[in-house]
């Protein structure tokens, strides 16, 4: 599938790795739709990339919120056309230990709205907008894709109860929909990001974020652009579906 003149939905396109990949979908010559939750923060991310506005739009929109999803897809396709594709990358952390004690005594527990509020972004916010973005390709015949953006943490990892079964749901819904969407040419799927220098990951514990740093074969972080090149690896690829593409530097939970 070319990127060129195609319209792409990019979640969490304020910053870090939407902000990028957005960005490189824009210089492949694509329409862009930029979401994010924050306003004035999408639309500096948007003016940035694309300064005359011409071929993008900025939607601030809570991708768990069904009500504003359906309304933000049928404000992209009035404003841009009709999708091509969706990027599902937005997602937060509220880090913290199922149970954390001290000489037998708890001193505390993850609370369930930390377990719900990353469970309501990073996994009901992704069945939303790809079950709108696959609605809308159906509906006009116009055979495209889905990229999710899961995280090597889908495999579990100390600390991140909440964020490491929301991913590894991520990954089942690629390959779920993979299998139902075929039929209608459309395809989906996943990437699973290891350290990468986005704001999401700074806000992890610093000795966390040390040790699995430490923990990569390459020695270092990956850098924001490595992944908007496979984010359009993907797009490009008409014979990849149902997969999870880890780029991690090697790094394995």
């Amino acid at each position: 599938m070319q990127i060129s003149k195609q319209t792409f939905v990019v979640t969490g396109a304020a910053r870090g790795l939407g902000q990028a990949i957005a960005s490189e979908l824009l210089n492949r010559g694509a329409k862009v739709a930029f979401v994010d939750l924050d306003a004035e923060a999408t639309e500096a991310s948007r003016l940035s990339a694309d300064p005359e506005g011409q071929s993008s739009r900025a939607y601030a929109t809570d991708i768990s919120d069904e009500t504003e999803v359906i309304r933000l897809f049928l404000s992209i396709e009035a404003d841009l056309g009709p999708i091509s594709g969706i990027v599902n990358n937005a997602g937060i952390l509220r880090d913290g230990l199922l149970v954390k004690a001290k000489d037998g005594e708890i001193t505390s527990t993850m609370t369930l709205e930390q377990w719900q509020s990353v469970i309501d972004v990073n996994l009901t916010g992704v069945f939303l907008c790809g079950r709108e973005a696959a609605a809308q390709m159906i509906r006009n015949k116009n055979p495209g894709v889905i990229v999710n953006i899961s995280s090597i943490s889908r495999a579990g990892n100390a600390g991140q109860s909440n964020y490491a079964a929301a991913k590894a749901g991520v990954s089942a819904l690629t390959a779920t929909w993979a299998k139902e969407l075929a039929r209608y040419g459309i395809r989906v799927a996943d990437i699973a990001p290891g350290i990468f220098a986005t704001d999401m990951v700074k806000q992890m514990p610093e000795a966390m974020r040390e040790r699995l740093e430490n923990q990569v074969p390459l020695r270092r972080s990956g850098e924001l652009a490595e992944i908007a090149d496979s984010v359009c690896y993907l797009i490009g690829n008409d014979y990849f579906t149902g997969r999870t593409l880890e780029v991690d530097g090697g790094l394995r939970m």
